[in-house]
């Protein structure tokens, strides 16, 4: 006789009243060579100002977009391509989008810019200043697709899917219809990982299928 199988984390919470998303959920990896779908390579990218030339790729009509920092534009960009390759990311309830993204260096490129422009005009630069907070980059996704669900960001040295897990299942027990899970590191090499969940997802454990699709993908 055949054994039941191990129910998932996420089929336990209220399905959506949606058509389906695909069974497995998507992800997105951008890093210093191209841009992966589902771990294969959607984009190569051989220009010097790789974050534009996924904006241009996408042919996305967003102005503020050029004013970002790098981690803003990255996760921007980890959102849009999401978007672009499952439609239903744009239908889910404005409130009930969730975002967990994480890193292990802040926004430390952007507090060294602030700090540089004090040592040039001695002042603070305002454009700086405003992203010297990681998390400016998840009010910049959700400002551009006027998202008002919760917002969870994490600083760990390397990402702990355990830990991750736990706050993703908590955030769909919250009523989240959809979330948004991002690794967004640009410290050394650029290193972006975007994956969409939803409750209907059959993931029986979230940390290791995370953690899978992380390494499966990683350049």
């Amino acid at each position: 006789m055949n054994q039941p199988s191990k129910p998932s984390q996420l089929s336990k919470l209220s399905p959506l009243s949606k058509p389906s998303p695909p069974s497995k959920p998507l992800n997105v990896r951008i890093t210093n060579t191209g841009v992966y779908l589902n771990g294969r390579l959607l984009l190569p990218i051989t220009a010097d100002d790789s974050l534009t030339a996924i904006y241009r790729h996408l042919e996305t009509d967003y102005p503020k977009f050029h004013k970002m920092d790098e981690l803003s534009k990255s996760a921007f960009l980890g959102v849009e391509l999401l978007k672009a390759h499952d439609p239903l990311l744009s239908t889910y309830n404005e409130d009930k989008v969730s975002l967990l993204f994480c890193n292990c260096s802040s926004c430390d490129s952007s507090d060294l810019k602030f700090e540089q422009s004090y040592a040039v005009n001695g002042s603070a630069s305002p454009s700086h200043f405003v992203y010297t907070l990681p998390n400016i980059m998840m009010g910049e996704v959700a400002i551009r697709n006027k998202w008002y669900g919760e917002q969870q960001f994490l600083f760990q040295p390397a990402p702990d899917f355990t830990v991750i897990a736990e706050n993703l299942v908590l955030l769909f027990n919250n009523g989240a219809e959809a979330c948004i899970f991002a690794w967004v590191d640009i410290r050394e090499k650029r290193d972006v990982f975007f994956v969409l969940l939803t409750p209907q997802h059959d993931i029986p454990s979230l940390a290791s299928a995370l953690e899978k699709l992380y390494i499966t993908t990683h350049d």
